[in-house]
């Protein structure tokens, strides 16, 4: 066994223990509409409060999708603030990064809400095998159906 692939084993388990995309998206859309911003810090400062806002707001979703990776436990009250932070963004950032950072950051809160941590993965179902049509017809000739 090579050490890549106990780390990649260790991971799987550190991922599965936790709301993983959840806290991904909400940092990933807080880094969004940290990038789309085009006023330096100086600008913003200058601007007052409203400016400030504007990288408070995004730096908060980041702060947010990382206490959801780390401090799972907590993860409802991190993802319903996350979800108001990212809607505020709208107001403060560049309509929340042109929508993308917003949509990231909303999408990944109700995520990381809806995890549950007792319940088993879900498996993929398996399909069904389809009868083909020349069973079909035959199956419906003999019940006396015409044809």
């Amino acid at each position: 066994m090579s050490p890549r692939t106990g780390f990649r084993s260790a991971f799987r388990r550190w991922r599965a223990d936790r709301p993983f995309w959840g806290g991904v998206l909400l940092a990933l859309g807080g880094a969004e509409v940290l990038l789309t911003m085009k006023a330096s810090v100086k600008v913003m400062l200058h601007a007052g409060m409203q400016g400030l806002a504007g990288y408070l707001l995004p730096t908060l979703m980041v702060l947010l999708g990382l206490l959801i990776l780390f401090n799972p436990a907590q993860r409802l009250f991190y993802s319903v603030t996350g979800v108001l932070v990212a809607l505020g963004s709208w107001l403060t950032s560049n309509l929340g990064g042109f929508f993308v950072g917003l949509l990231l950051g909303v999408v990944g809160s109700c995520l990381a809400f809806g995890w549950l941590p007792d319940e088993e993965p879900r498996r993929w179902r398996r399909r069904r095998p389809r009868r083909e049509k020349g069973v079909a017809a035959t199956v419906g000739q003999e019940a006396g159906e015409p044809a």
